[in-house]
């Protein structure tokens, strides 16, 4: 009977013992395939890295142009273009930019820059840049260098001044493409729309007949500039809820003081940055003291930056647009 008792607890013993073997081997073989996978993955990562093949694509100005196999290095001419390379994680790759960039953008110290209207084509091409991208201005101004970094081997891109919001979005994806980060444009494009939908929620509730009228103001006098439709900032005055009071008119135009005394707007908008108290000045010019925007204290300065580069950034210069309007709302 002791024997028997004495079997019967070894085959226990070596059942547990073997349940535990058999155990031991199946997360031993599952860890082995999670490793498995794991270096499958890598491998395909370093695969589709090192697959990366030049394409062509077509600029945002219509010109065909070859994209490198990579990108290490760039030069940006535009702030615009600039605050987008930097938010798509590009920022460490720019070697030069334009004077006015360095100028209102966060940027190294030492980088390189150039005139916006006159580059120095010599000094981008010494560089050796992987691509440049420039906006028309640099291609209207006193020097174009488009022949010549093309005959150095240097894709130029062009990313024309954009006149809407729909147009800033594909600004963006276009970037993200040619950098082939795709993702991070969606992602940027997708974040903005999100705070822009936000906003127009609110003007929706704004009836017809409640909506202010609106004098944005770009350049101070002696000439004052202002814009009319088809411009992404009258776009913008219209998302808030709000009239441009020269929406009858199209693009950027110079106005005469006679022209906003007599539309007598409700709020007047300026992001002069050149003068001292742009909003003071504006207020104690002759002959607009009876200018309902005057008379009730209704004159808001508007970021320059944000409300002046036409990218993603519009959306702050946005908002601060809606609570100067519609404090109430807002």
């Amino acid at each position: 009977m002791k024997r028997f008792k004495t079997l019967l607890s070894n085959i226990f013993i070596m059942a547990i013992i073997s349940a535990f073997i058999v155990s031991c081997s199946a997360k031993a073989g599952q860890r082995a395939e999670e490793n498995m996978n794991i270096r499958m993955q890598e491998e395909n990562k370093r695969e589709s890295a090192s697959s990366k093949e030049a394409f062509t694509i077509v600029d945002r100005a219509g010109n065909e142009i070859i994209i490198p196999e990579e990108i290490n290095s760039i030069i940006s001419l535009a702030p615009s273009i600039t605050e987008i390379l930097i938010d798509l994680g590009f920022g460490d790759k720019l070697v030069l930019v334009d004077a006015q960039t360095k100028a209102l953008v966060d940027l190294p110290k030492d980088i390189e820059s150039v005139d916006l209207m006159t580059p120095d084509t010599e000094q981008m091409i010494v560089l050796k840049p992987d691509i440049v991208f420039a906006s028309n201005i640099t291609s209207i101004g006193g020097t174009d260098p488009t022949a010549q970094l093309i005959a150095a081997d240097i894709t130029i891109a062009f990313i024309p001044t954009s006149n809407s919001i729909e147009e800033i979005y594909e600004d963006i994806m276009f970037i993200a493409q040619v950098l082939q980060v795709e993702d991070k444009g969606e992602a940027l494009v997708n974040q903005t729309k999100e705070r822009i939908a936000k906003i127009e929620e609110i003007s929706k509730t704004i009836e017809e007949k409640d909506k202010k009228t609106v004098f944005f103001e770009i350049a101070a006098l002696p000439q004052i500039y202002s814009f009319g439709s088809n411009v992404y900032l009258n776009e913008m005055i219209e998302l808030i809820g709000a009239k441009n009071i020269l929406a009858s008119k199209e693009g950027w135009m110079s106005v005469s003081e006679e022209a906003i005394v007599a539309a007598d707007p409700d709020v007047i908008l300026t992001n002069v940055n050149y003068i001292e108290e742009p909003v003071e000045e504006i207020k104690s010019r002759t002959g607009w003291e009876n200018v309902k925007a005057i008379k009730n204290n209704n004159v808001y300065y508007i970021d320059n930056k944000t409300s002046s580069l036409p990218n993603h950034n519009i959306v702050q210069a946005l908002e601060e647009m809606a609570k100067a309007v519609y404090p109430d709302k807002y």
